[in-house]
């Protein structure tokens, strides 16, 4: 299969790995391009489930257990899989949302706590990882890639979910940052931006949202790790600051009708 090798010898980093939908894809797609993985999630047994699978497989694959809200848990993560890899290549952050976490209201039915719950799941820890991991890669010197999964929320209207649009749209403006400091140190960040993804969150509202997509149906997890490998591959070494849309034609379609 083309494309198989793109990370060979890279060792990835996926922060939301362990269980299903998109960070297990991308898991599972870093490993069968080749890369040396640590799988990170909140619940350890996940984790560990999802580096048991690559080890069957063959690959190199490492589980670790950290609350991405917890400064002190991520950065000895990520230091922790630098010492069971040898070093890192690519940081992966794949942890967000907000149904998941705090209900779906309008801006003015939302509360402080819920807000910011919403921004320490989708932008704070992410900040906090390229921070740290920014570091590592200097001290490296070898450069390095961040690819962090985004959503259409950042640039199109998030109804009922004001908080997580806002922060997609934070992500990819700190993506745009990091490129223009650190492209220099041949280090790269872009953004992975889904729109109607099929993932367990978005499986009760598949049929109402498909006539709504120009390419009449939902995206796949596995779309969108092909894309999280491209872009931290040498594939796309030209490539930062950018963001990737995988929405099936949504945030181009006009109001018109045809």
């Amino acid at each position: 299969m083309a494309g198989l090798s793109r990370l060979d010898g890279k060792r990835a980093l996926v922060i939301g790995g362990g269980g299903a939908g998109i960070g297990r894809s991308i898991v599972r797609a870093c490993a069968a391009a080749g890369a040396a993985v640590v799988v990170v999630d909140v619940d350890g047994a996940r984790a560990a489930e999802a580096a048991d699978e690559l080890r069957a497989a063959g690959h190199v694959a490492h589980a670790l257990s950290a609350d991405v809200r917890s400064l002190e848990q991520l950065e000895a993560m990520i230091t922790g899989a630098a010492e069971r890899l040898g070093g890192l290549d690519v940081l992966v952050t794949v942890v967000g949302g907000q149904v998941a976490f705090v209900p779906a209201v309008k801006l003015h039915e939302m509360a402080d706590e819920d807000w910011d719950t919403v921004y320490d799941v989708n932008l704070r820890y992410v900040v906090r990882a390229v921070r740290h991991v920014l570091r590592l890669f200097l001290e490296q010197g070898t450069g390095g890639n961040i690819v962090s999964v985004g959503s259409v929320t950042g640039f199109m209207a998030a109804p009922k979910q004001a908080g997580y649009g806002a922060a997609k749209a934070g992500l990819y403006s700190l993506a745009r940052t990091v490129a223009a400091e650190y492209a220099a140190d041949d280090i790269r960040m872009n953004i992975v931006a889904g729109g109607a993804i099929n993932t367990a969150v978005n499986a009760n509202s598949s049929g109402e949202w498909v006539p709504e997509i120009p390419a009449g149906r939902f995206g796949t997890s596995e779309e969108m790790a092909a894309a999280a490998v491209y872009l931290a591959s040498d594939d796309a070494r030209y490539i930062t600051g950018q963001q990737i849309v995988l929405d099936g034609g949504v945030s181009v379609r006009g109001p018109f009708p045809e």
